[in-house]
């Protein structure tokens, strides 16, 4: 079980969380060719190794937050606030 230590209400399972994506992919600008929503929506990696994800605290405090977890082991780097950016340590 992933344990994520939101920085509101402290350590938790990640049964009290939703995960909510890739937090490393910006929308495109609302005047881009068709072409580059469907990238947006339909083409994404699939990352091996460190990566940063939205996580919504749905159980808990409803903050969402910045989550770098490594996607092999699961293992949780740090947590940061929405707002925040996170910091992908190497390999």
């Amino acid at each position: 079980m992933i344990r994520i230590a939101c920085p509101f209400c402290g350590l938790r399972d990640e049964t009290e969380f939703a995960y909510r994506g890739d937090a490393t992919v910006s929308r495109p600008p609302a005047d881009a060719p068709i072409e580059d929503f469907h990238d947006y929506v339909y083409r994404r990696a699939n990352p091996r190794g460190w990566h940063v994800e939205w996580w919504h605290h749905a159980g808990g405090c409803r903050q969402f937050l910045k989550v770098v977890r490594h996607t092999m082991t699961h293992a949780v780097h740090s947590v940061g606030l929405a707002s925040s950016t996170q910091v992908v340590p190497p390999e």
